[in-house]
């Protein structure tokens, strides 16, 4: 089945809401607060970034390997406070290499999306580096 850029396999919330909560926790907002701000439960929220923690190496590959690929001479990427706010540093890397490659704005949470299926929350990730030319 195809699903839009804006959605995640398995998930009724849109990628952009998911990667907003998973941007606050990157920061160090408590999954309680981001609950609250966003009119989820908490389990949900707890969910979400346990899903991506458990998995963030892996997506920081995947998206380091997408920024390289897409701006063979990007600004680096430093490292950040945890491995969740890696995976969510090179994700956003990633989107505004694709901006810079194709002078097109993109959601780095709908790039995720498409990059990965749909699966970045999913059981199993799938990455698919040459899916990005049809985020749009």
């Amino acid at each position: 089945m195809l699903l839009p850029a804006s959605v995640l396999v398995r998930r009724r919330d849109a990628a952009g809401v998911i990667g907003a909560a998973l941007e606050l926790a990157a920061g160090g907002v408590s999954c309680a607060a981001i609950a609250r701000s966003l009119g989820r439960p908490a389990g949900l929220v707890r969910g979400w970034v346990g899903r991506l923690a458990g998995r963030a190496g892996q997506v920081r590959a995947v998206f380091t390997v997408l920024v390289v690929a897409l701006d063979p001479d990007p600004p680096p990427i430093g490292p950040a406070a945890s491995p969740l706010a890696d995976a969510v540093a090179a994700i956003t890397a990633a989107a505004a290499a694709f901006a810079r490659r194709f002078l097109v704005a993109v959601s780095p949470w709908e790039l995720a999306a498409a990059v990965t299926s749909g699966s970045l929350l999913a059981p199993v990730i799938t990455s698919v580096p040459g899916n990005t030319k049809h985020v749009l």
